[in-house]
């Protein structure tokens, strides 16, 4: 079985025989939920792709040591993967972005859409993207990735900015002419894959993405759910990718 995962501070110059600490409500976990005990070996990481294996010397409530045994090489997919989730009501939003953790996506943008039934303001709106970024870190322990997408919160004209900014953006679309299966995709580089509300994207919206160099495409012959659909996505791009 795997070893377990926690975060802690390192930098990535972190080698063999160096010590780590993990502290707060992390090592709490570690020592009284998860019962690590000096002697036994964890996974490390800092949260920004860097992960090391080390054996326990210490475990107090509030602290964990741990000496770094060796330094666990980052994944580097050809295509660093992106999500636009439009917000989306009840659980189905954190849904999605566990997902989308889980299968390896570098960032997670919160977006705001047109027909996003849910609206963040105020106090309410902080509170919400607080628990996307705490879902996001718990998929990643879960999933033993190294790296915590970055999730932040963006408007319309956001989307379209980070749309320019990347190699390749493909929109999911019921009604794209083209499967995710026949874009001709970059051998390396950046993408984003933008997922729409319950509603669907609107069309000025669509539009405002194309001309931002986005694609549309279809991923089933069906309609999915907002909180599925980027997870479906990623598996089938990571699918792709691996094609000879």
């Amino acid at each position: 079985m795997t070893d377990p995962l926690f975060f802690a501070r390192f930098d990535a110059a972190v080698g063999p025989g160096d010590l780590v600490t993990v502290t707060g409500e992390e090592a709490h976990h570690a020592v009284s939920v998860k019962r690590i005990v000096p002697g036994e070996t964890v996974l490390l990481a800092n949260g920004d792709g860097v992960g090391v294996r080390a054996e326990v010397i210490s475990a107090e409530r509030r602290e964990l040591a741990a000496r770094v045994l060796d330094v666990i090489p980052a994944a580097t997919p050809s295509i660093g993967w992106g999500v636009v989730q439009a917000l989306a009501k009840g659980d189905r939003s954190e849904l999605a972005v566990q997902m989308a953790t889980e299968l390896g996506a570098r960032e997670i943008l919160a977006w705001q859409a047109a027909r996003s039934i849910v609206r963040w303001q105020g106090e309410r709106g902080d509170k919400a993207l607080d628990k996307w970024r705490a879902t996001a870190r718990e998929a990643a322990k879960q999933s033993r990735r190294f790296l915590v997408p970055d999730v932040v919160a963006v408007s319309t004209a956001d989307v379209a900015d980070a749309i320019a900014a990347v190699d390749v953006a493909l929109v999911l679309h019921e009604d794209a002419p083209q499967h995710i299966a026949d874009i001709d995709l970059p051998e390396e580089g950046t993408g984003l894959v933008i997922v729409g509300p319950e509603g669907g994207i609107a069309p000025e919206e669509l539009d405002r993405f194309v001309e931002a160099g986005a694609v549309p495409v279809a991923i089933s012959d069906g309609v999915l759910r907002t909180s599925t659909a980027a997870a479906v996505a990623l598996g089938q791009l990571d699918v792709l990718a691996r094609r000879p």
